[in-house]
């Protein structure tokens, strides 16, 4: 069983920065893959980034290429996004998800990953 907190999220305005949160509780923490997903009101949940176990390869969404970053640190089972240039149709819930299986993260929000967080808000003012 693994748990997903979130944290990092708030209000910041248009070309702004925030970095998000995501710790794990469990000794398997490095044997999933990790991503960010992110729901806006009104709208399905979608893809934002994703990282491999071993923090080798990372995957973007188009509209996230060059201004997120994500990151793993396995010693603190910590994921991390790292958002610049924030604009305000980034405004969403934001989740983390783990999975063992690449494809089923990838191909997430369905079928759903294995594991979801919470949740944590960011709104981005104009």
């Amino acid at each position: 069983q693994v748990q997903l907190v979130e944290s990092g999220g708030g209000l910041v305005q248009a070309g702004g920065s925030l970095r998000l949160s995501c710790a794990a509780s469990g000794r398997t923490f490095s044997l999933y893959v990790m991503g960010w997903f992110r729901q806006a009101p009104g709208k399905e949940r979608e893809f934002v980034a994703a990282i491999s176990w071993n923090r080798v390869t990372t995957w973007y969404a188009d509209s996230v290429t060059g201004r997120f970053t994500i990151s793993r640190d396995n010693t603190k089972n910590t994921v991390y996004l790292q958002m610049n240039s924030l604009k305000p149709e980034d405004t969403a819930v934001y989740y983390c998800a783990a999975d063992r299986d690449l494809g089923r993260l990838r191909a997430a929000p369905v079928p759903a990953p294995e594991y979801w967080g919470q949740g944590t808000q960011v709104t981005v003012s104009s």
